[in-house]
């Protein structure tokens, strides 16, 4: 694959104008906490692996609405007093699977949470647990045009909902110093990311891995890949939806939450990468207004970005900051 989207020097001066609901916080503000105000428990309860440095748990806690969203804990085992975490949410299409399968940042030092995503866990990997009970409207097949007819309905608007309160239940625990908390996550986990980062405060660092669900409307004309392709889809049938869509796709674009991250923020993208296209990471890169932030650059990669090499830059990324 050929690189086929801005220079390098343009990528670094990137920053279009995308669109931003007048009424963007006060929507969030709203969803969060009608999320907290819905309550419900955080049950963690121990799980029975062979693993013999960890400690893993089984963690169900209420996410959008108050559903139980599923998600695994890992501990490094036989630690004294309160631990940095590092919560992490998946790509597209993927569930939490099973849990000896994510052990690197317990066996570094943290404590580790990895979020079940609901409705998906059918594409890849193990598998994931939790369902999404809320109906939508027509869509295409996939999830990035379930419940696009308004924002309210909107599939993203439950997911980063789900994103903010695993945030909520991590600093809950008696493990976890809730004043030591990092989010990462790659692709759509990424995007993830980036709105936890714009919507919660208090953050030790946000790390978006090659991030999805940024800058919608220059990713749909630029790309054919899935699932960017699934919004494509949609319109060719629904003719004329088009403002009523990019209206909602506003409310959960990344370039907008980059804007009120004010957390150290550590970036990647990879220049031959057709899924996420690296304009669109960019754009939310550039949106972020803390000094403290960076962005690795993977010349010749496509979607898989840096894979392990990401991890040692985040790996030492947070050992300066937490």
């Amino acid at each position: 694959m050929p690189r086929f989207d801005l220079s390098p020097a343009d990528l670094a001066t990137y920053r279009p104008t995308v669109a931003e609901p007048a009424d963007f916080d006060e929507f969030w503000t709203g969803t969060i906490g009608a999320a907290r105000a819905a309550g419900g428990d955080v049950v963690v309860t121990p799980v029975a692996t062979p693993l013999t440095l960890v400690d893993t748990y089984d963690v169900t806690f209420p996410g959008f609405a108050g559903d139980p969203v599923r998600a695994w804990l890992w501990v490094p085992r036989g630690a004294d007093g309160p631990l940095p975490a590092v919560v992490e949410f998946n790509g597209y299409g993927g569930g939490r699977g099973l849990p000896h399968e994510r052990l690197s940042w317990a066996n570094a030092g943290y404590a580790h949470l990895f979020m079940d995503t609901r409705g998906q866990g059918s594409g890849w990997g193990s598998g994931g647990e939790t369902p999404d009970p809320h109906g939508s409207g027509p869509a295409a097949s996939g999830f990035m045009t379930r419940g696009i007819d308004d924002p309210a309905t909107y599939y993203y608007r439950r997911l980063f909902t789900d994103g903010v309160r695993a945030v909520d239940a991590v600093r809950g625990l008696p493990q976890i110093d809730p004043a030591r908390v990092a989010v990462t996550g790659g692709s759509q986990g990424g995007g993830i990311a980036i709105a936890v980062g714009g919507l919660v405060e208090g953050l030790r660092a946000v790390m978006p891995d090659v991030p999805f669900l940024c800058h919608f409307e220059r990713a749909v004309g630029l790309t054919d890949a899935d699932p960017y392709q699934e919004i494509v889809r949609y319109l060719r049938v629904h003719r004329g939806a088009e403002e009523r869509v990019f209206r909602t796709l506003s409310y959960v674009d990344g370039v907008n939450f980059a804007a009120r991250i004010s957390a150290p923020a550590l970036f990647s993208a990879a220049l031959h990468d057709m899924i996420c296209p690296p304009s669109t990471v960019f754009a939310a890169y550039n949106r972020v207004p803390v000094g403290d932030k960076t962005i690795e650059v993977y010349p010749f990669n496509e979607h898989e970005g840096g894979q392990s090499y990401q991890w040692l830059v985040q790996a030492a990324f947070l050992r300066e900051r937490l």
